[in-house]
């Protein structure tokens, strides 16, 4: 962890204090509505508002962003849906829990180090179900490169691994270990006309993961963005379609299943959703 912290001290030195006089404050704010929330190869929820908002600052060749990013879903307000598995008679599956991400990212000649905090309200069972000291969160880091910042290639390639926080996997012997829950992605953005984008993305999950629910290497994220943008004078509006492909024990059983609500909503393979997005 001090190695880590050491890179993005340095990166962020680097960015700023050999250009101080071509800074500028600079901030990111906006807000997407959802039909779904899919992340990384997973169904997180249904219809959900999800804000984000970040200040920082800009320089040539370098940013640096410190923000927020939450996520609210209409099915928090419905309580628990699907069926009751539990010996309360809820099914922890199924309930929507309120996020809030904190997050800080440095980025130089493209780049990037960055520390996510993720906070769940109520809880991720699944996550820290021998020890509920530690809550619902936990802290990933991030490495990751755009190749288009000097090649002006639009691919990035991104590693991110989760290091505190509720991310263990239970050893033979019934104790806990470290998962260090890792994702790695790449993407590849598609220019189209009339301010059209078609986003193309492949993520595997390397070794084992509490958290993406493998017990080895798997490819867990297949995934494309449709999305056309408008611009005007205050603001930018996005709408968007999304599909996901989870191959991680795809079977005929789990595809795609119609129930929403049910147990098995959170474990299907195929995913899809439709949103609008406005940023300031």
């Amino acid at each position: 962890m001090k190695k880590v912290l050491t890179l993005f001290t340095i990166l962020a030195a680097m960015a700023f204090s050999s250009r101080i006089q071509a800074i500028d404050f600079a901030y990111d704010a906006g807000a997407e509505v959802v039909s779904a929330y899919l992340w990384r190869g997973q169904y997180n929820g249904g219809l959900s508002f999800q804000p984000d908002l970040a200040i920082g600052f800009d320089a040539e060749h370098s940013s640096l962003r410190f923000g927020a990013w939450g996520s609210v879903g209409a099915s928090d307000w419905k309580f628990v849906k699907g069926k009751a598995i539990d010996a309360d008679g809820s099914d922890p599956n199924t309930r929507f829990i309120p996020e809030v991400d904190i997050y800080l990212n440095a980025n130089i000649w493209g780049v990037t180090v960055g520390f996510t905090h993720y906070y769940y309200f109520g809880g991720l069972p699944f996550l820290n179900w021998k020890n509920p000291v530690e809550g619902g969160g936990q802290t990933e880091v991030t490495l990751g490169y755009d190749f288009n910042t000097l090649c002006e290639v639009p691919l990035s390639l991104s590693w991110n691994t989760m290091v505190l926080g509720a991310d263990h996997l239970e050893k033979e012997d019934g104790t806990l270990k470290r998962a260090f829950s890792t994702y790695i992605e790449a993407k590849y953005d598609l220019a189209l006309p009339f301010d059209m984008t078609l986003s193309l993305a492949l993520g595997i999950s390397p070794w084992a993961s509490t958290l993406y629910g493998n017990e080895g290497f798997a490819v867990n994220n297949i995934a494309a963005r449709f999305e056309k943008a408008w611009e005007f004078d205050a603001c930018e509006l996005d709408l968007f379609a999304a599909g996901s492909l989870n191959t991680y024990g795809l079977n005929k059983n789990n595809v795609f299943i119609w129930e929403a609500g049910d147990y098995k909503l959170y474990q299907q393979r195929l995913n899809g959703c439709i949103g609008l997005g406005v940023w300031f």
